[in-house]
Order: structure tokens, then C-alpha cells, then sequence
């Protein structure tokens, strides 16, 4: 039955490919997906004259992303390759001195750590790990790195069933499970084990532990200036994987190994840095309230007297990324602010200043924002630009001024037809609160007729779109649809009080915000009411779920790897502790009203809109028995409904490329079966 079924998806796939074959190759076409690249994983040089980045493309032949690192000169643009190949070099790190990159790839088969040495050019692996390495730091000396590394527990399962003869063949041994998390999104069931702290030579050898007990040790790493000890973030707690957020920031005496707390309080600390002096320690962190948002702020701890304060104790928005200047006065970050990602320098004393608000996100399917920057000892700044025209390149900032200093996909855009994007502002039709939004018109477009409206919704649902490069929602205007989509109630870089409206209150009023989104566009002219389509994923499958329970309005939609039943979700989901606590009032079973009437399920009997459902198989974060739980209630509701299953593919679905041109292909035949037959 699954290698017929396989057989199935394929044909149907393929038929659907060939049933959207474009009429002109001057517009963004399926297949153009493995033409696409994007940068990101910046460092600068001390000087600020060479960034080097990670360079990501699609291979077609493999359908993977595959990574290499280059840089490009300030001055003259030049572009060089560092490594190359198809496979994932990636996390790149400048040492200290200038003289090695040190960086992470799969080349071999398993991820290992390699070293680049600039003025010759070698390359040597300088590792032989058990498990993948993760977030490596260099010493302040450039001789040694630290890095994470997942450590398995031995354990032996509970029964061992007697009498099997020698040379027998029985049934594989039943798998015994009693962790509080056994599966993760995109890892499958879990391992044993934790996530420790290693020390390697930068010339190779054997790694030290320098961590060994029963808590995730793991993260980003920061050396005191003498480099004798280490600031981490861990939840070390007793509770910790019933209390997921609550992490502290600990110090590790690197001769004697031990640990002691530097932050005490009730809420996640994170990202310590230390100061160039040496004499702070910077790091974001909120007091956990166990809402739905809260306002991640910038801390400074002097180190000599533990004195800690607030830089953005007003701050409306949710500090991300943080690194010192070099002269230890400031901490420059990262905010998300209406869509779009910025970048702030905050003085230990004084007023912070706004430095672009330009950081292009290297999100590649849908238009989140995020993206990433670093800055030279001269203040110089690197990040990522791009915009609804381009994914991800690097640009810099230098005396003020920003330049690009690459341009990844010329070749695969300048000829080209893309959708234009235009901002919106719209007011609620609930409670007049002001909404934003982007309209993407196809290429061609003429305000005099009439076009299909795709309404696309982003997840989260505490999360925000931006005018940011969206291959998705290109795709789709190059079909012919105006594409909108919006940051509704719940979003997050419109302050806490916005993301808050949603807390225990989800899905709501977020559905009036949509609405009014939809009317907007409709009273502009140029839509065909009888061309209303709907789809979003995740957060956005819950809204779908939810908007076809509440209106006929549309012809068709499509709910991609939804929550349809919060009970189960919670009680399915591979990270179901936080769920529970932080999305709703109480336990399930403490609350089954509350959690019913905002399940999309109690609302089926109500639906009549055509609607399909698409999910990967491998999807923990969602579970695919939320898909089946719709599908089956549809099909009994007598509603047209149909269900695409991506095999192997996790709660992304778009980790490789043909599923992204699969999730697309579909979601557009879905469409245009039900074109005019409202």
C-alpha cells in the first residue's frame, strides 16, 4: 500500500507540474526554485575590508540545500570561494587573531569541525566527533574552540524476554519510553542523553568534556578576558524540562570545572557576551509571566560588583540578536519592528541609536522576517539585504553609508517578471486596531480587471511577515493571483500589548483582522469575489481551519500542517510542556471547554468551502493525526476535501526544494479545480 500511494503522489504531482506550466519563461516558474540562492552566517574582519558568509543554494540533483563559504571584499565587491562542494559547510568563525576560519561540514559524511588557514588556503578536518558539533567559539587566544555536543546516556530497557534460541529471528525489541520529550520536530524520537560542552585544539586532537551531567549544557559560549573561564546559558533547574524556558546564565571554571549561577530569576537569560574589557556581561532575558509574548530585554552585568540593569527597560519591542562594540560602551542588536528587522546601538548610558532598519530576512519559503549582522572594530556593519525582489545578499554599513556588496540571483531574476508588493494599513473591523499588510500583484497587472485573491497566512501564530522575498507567494502571483497577506492581532514587532490580544484568546478576533483584509482588496476593484482563496500554515492552517468554520465566503482553501483539536495537540506535540502552560489556562482536562471552543474542529459542522489539507508525515510539531482528525470530520460533514501527505518530510515541509514546488503545485491545482464552481 505505501509504494502505491508513493506511486500516486508522484503521478499526481507530476500531472499537476504539467497543468502549471507557464505560458512564458519571463516569470517565476516551479522549477526555478533550484536556481535560488541566499547568504547568511556573517562574520567581518577586525578591519571591516572582508566579510565572509554562507553562500546557499539548491541542488537539483540531490533536491537538498547545500552551503559553502566565500567572502567578498568591501572595497573592490570581489567574490572568492573559501570551500566548495555539494554538501553543508556552514557557521563560519574568524578567529581571534585574524588567521583561521573555523567552521562546520557534512563533506565526509558526518558533520565535523574543519579549519581554514586564510594565508595559505589549507584545509584540514580537525575533528573526529561522535555527533554533530554546534555553536563553535573561539578562545580568546585563538588556540582552542569550544563547541556543543550531544552525549548519549547508556540505558538498558526494563525487559529482556528469556528463552530465545541461538540463531532465532524474533520480533524487533519493543522501544521503552520515559522521557518528557521522546520526539522533536525534524529529529525523529530522540536518543537518551544531553548536550554537553567540549574544548578542541585549533590544531586538532581529541575534544575534552567539560561538562558531564543530566542537563542540556549547550548554546553559545562567551570567555571571561583572562580566558580562564566561560558564561553559558543552561536550564539546569530541577524542573527543567517541565519549565523549558526557565534558563540561567552560569559560569565555568575552565581548571576546575565548576559551574555556578550567574543569573537567578524566573524567566529564560540568554546569549551572554562578554565585553571586550572584560568587565561586562552582556545578555537578553525577560521575568517570565507565562503569557504568550513577552518583551525579551538587554541586560548589563558588571562583573566586579553584580550590579545588573535594564538597557531597554521601555523598550516596546523584543531584543534579538547582541553583540559589544569594540570599545565596550555599547551593545549593538537586532528587533523586529512592523515586519521588518532593525538594527539599534544601545550605549551603556545614554540614548540608543536606530542604524538601519534594512536587515533582510534569509527566510526563503514564505516572507518572515529575521536575518543577520556583525560588526567590525571599527564599527563597521555586515548584514543580510533583502527585499520582496531578492533573497538574501550582503550589504554593509560603513561611516554610514550602506553599499550591496553582492548580487547572488542576477542570474536567476534580473530577466524576471516578479510580483511588485505594496504595503497596507487597514483598521479592524472588530475594534478599529490598526493592521498591516502586503498586496502582491502579479506581473502584468492591470487595476482594470479582474484577478483571483489568495489570501496567505503566516504561523506562529506569535511570529510576523515582512516585505521580504517570498518564493511562495511569488509563485502564486505568477499564476495570475493577488496575493495578501498580513500580520493580524497576535503578531509579534508591533509591541507586547499587540502580541498579547491572542494570549488564551486564539483564534478570535485575528479572524476579523483578515477579514477586513479581505474586504479592503475587494473594495479596491480589481478582485474576482468568486476567486477568494485561502491557505496558510501552521498557525496559519489553524486560522484557515478556523476561517472555513466561520464564513462560505471562499471558494476554496488549503490548511497546511494545522492544529485542529487543542487537546490532542497538547497532548501529541513534541513540546507539549510549553503549550500547555503558556498557551492556555490550565491542563486539558482541567479546561476542556476552554480548549474546545478554539479548536477548528468544533466549528466543522459549519463548513462547506472545498477544503484540502497538507502535511509532512515526519511532522512533530503539528502531528499529522491533526490533518487526519479534519480530513475524516470533513469527509463524514460531506465536504469536498482532500489529503496530501509529504512522506518523510517535518513540520517545515519546504526543507528540500521539490517539496516546496510540491506544497505550491498543489495548493494551486486545489485552486483552479474550484474556480467558479462556488
Amino acid at each position: 500500500m505505501k509504494k502505491l500511494f508513493a506511486l500516486s503522489l508522484s503521478s499526481s504531482l507530476a500531472l499537476g507540474c504539467s497543468q502549471l506550466a507557464y505560458a512564458s519563461t519571463d516569470t517565476l516558474q516551479l522549477q526555478d526554485v533550484f536556481n535560488l540562492e541566499y547568504a547568511n552566517q556573517i562574520d567581518i574582519t577586525d578591519d571591516g575590508k572582508t566579510v565572509y558568509f554562507v553562500r546557499n543554494r539548491m541542488d537539483i540533483k540531490t533536491d537538498r540545500k547545500v552551503s559553502n563559504i566565500w567572502s567578498v571584499d568591501y572595497k573592490t565587491k570581489q567574490l572568492q570561494p573559501l570551500t566548495s562542494g555539494v554538501h553543508m559547510d556552514y557557521s563560519p568563525v574568524l578567529s581571534p587573531d585574524g588567521q583561521r576560519l573555523a567552521f562546520i561540514s557534512n563533506r565526509d559524511g558526518s558533520s565535523q569541525i574543519y579549519m581554514k588557514w586564510l594565508k595559505t588556503g589549507a584545509v584540514a578536518k580537525i575533528s573526529n566527533l561522535t555527533a554533530s558539533p554546534r555553536a563553535i567559539t573561539w578562545s580568546p587566544n585563538s588556540n582552542q574552540l569550544i563547541f556543543s555536543m550531544f552525549v548519549p546516556s547508556s540505558s538498558a530497557p526494563p525487559i529482556n524476554l528469556p528463552g530465545k534460541p541461538k540463531g532465532a529471528s524474533w520480533a524487533e525489541p519493543a522501544k521503552f519510553i520515559d522521557d518528557v520529550y521522546y520526539r522533536a520536530d525534524g529529529g525523529g524520537y530522540t536518543q537518551k542523553g544531553f548536550s554537553q560542552l567540549f574544548v578542541i585544539d585549533a590544531n586538532g586532537g581529541n575534544a575534552k568534556q567539560l561538562t558531564d551531567d543530566e542537563f542540556d549544557n549547550a548554546g553559545e559560549v562567551s570567555f571571561s578576558k583572562d580566558g580562564k573561564s566561560l558564561y553559558f546559558s543552561a536550564n539546569r533547574h530541577a524542573q527543567n524540562q517541565l519549565k523549558p524556558t526557565n534558563s540561567e546564565v552560569y559560569k565555568l571554571n575552565l581548571n576546575t570545572l565548576a559551574i555556578e549561577p550567574v543569573t537567578v530569576r524566573n524567566g529564560p537569560d540568554q546569549q551572554p557576551k562578554v565585553s571586550p574589557d572584560g568587565r561586562y556581561l552582556a545578555y537578553t532575558g525577560y521575568d517570565d509571566k507565562r503569557t504568550n509574548y513577552e518583551n525579551t530585554q538587554l541586560y548589563i552585568r558588571d562583573l566586579k560588583s553584580g550590579k545588573t540593569t535594564s538597557l531597554t527597560p521601555n523598550f516596546d519591542r523584543s531584543v534579538g540578536q547582541i553583540k559589544w562594540s569594540a570599545n565596550s560602551k555599547g551593545v549593538y542588536f537586532s528587533y523586529a519592528d512592523e515586519g521588518q528587522t532593525a538594527l539599534a546601538y544601545q550605549p551603556r548610558s545614554g540614548k540608543r541609536k536606530v542604524i538601519t532598519e534594512q536587515i533582510g530576512s534569509v527566510a526563503f519559503g514564505r516572507p518572515y522576517s529575521g536575518g543577520d549582522f556583525d560588526v567590525s572594530e571599527d564599527g563597521e556593519i555586515a548584514f543580510t539585504l533583502s527585499d520582496t525582489q531578492r533573497p538574501a545578499d550582503i550589504a554593509t554599513i560603513k561611516r554610514g553609508k550602506a553599499q550591496r556588496l553582492t548580487t547572488l540571483n542576477a542570474d536567476a531574476l534580473d530577466d524576471k517578471q516578479l510580483a511588485k508588493v505594496e504595503e497596507i494599513w487597514l483598521k479592524s473591523s472588530h475594534d478599529q486596531l490598526p493592521i498591516q499588510g502586503w498586496i502582491a500583484y502579479p506581473p502584468g497587472f492591470d487595476k482594470s480587471k479582474k484577478y483571483p485573491l489568495v489570501l496567505e497566512i503566516h504561523g506562529g501564530p506569535v511570529a510576523n511577515y515582512g516585505p521580504h522575498f517570498s518564493a511562495e507567494v511569488q509563485l502564486f502571483a505568477a499564476k495570475g493571483n493577488v496575493v495578501l497577506y498580513m500580520n493580524p492581532r497576535g503578531s509579534d514587532s508591533y509591541g507586547k500589548k499587540f502580541a498579547q490580544t491572542i494570549h488564551h484568546n486564539y483564534p478570535s478576533n485575528d479572524y476579523d483582522d483578515l477579514m477586513t483584509g479581505v474586504d479592503a482588496l475587494i473594495a479596491k476593484g480589481f478582485i474576482d469575489e468568486s476567486k477568494l482563496f485561502v491557505t496558510g500554515g501552521s498557525g496559519g492552517g489553524v486560522l484557515t481551519a478556523w476561517i472555513v468554520g466561520h464564513t462560505d465566503r471562499f471558494a476554496a482553501a488549503v490548511v497546511a500542517k494545522p492544529v485542529i483539536n487543542w487537546l490532542s495537540f497538547v497532548l501529541t506535540a513534541d513540546f507539549y510542556p510549553f503549550f500547555a502552560d503558556y498557551w492556555f489556562p490550565g491542563k486539558p482536562w482541567d479546561h476542556i471547554e476552554h480548549y474546545m471552543k478554539r479548536s477548528p474542529i468544533s466549528y466543522v459542522g459549519n463548513v462547506t468551502t472545498p477544503t484540502m489539507l497538507l502535511t509532512g508525515e515526519s511532522d512533530y510539531r503539528t502531528p499529522i493525526s491533526e490533518t487526519e482528525q479534519f480530513y475524516q470530520a470533513l469527509k463524514l460533514q460531506g465536504v469536498d476535501t482532500a489529503m496530501v501527505r509529504i512522506p518523510n518530510a517535518s513540520h517545515g515541509i519546504t526543507a528540500r526544494p521539490s517539496n516546496l514546488m510540491t506544497k505550491v503545485a498543489y495548493i494551486q491545482w486545489w485552486f483552479d479545480k474550484h474556480t467558479n464552481k462556488k
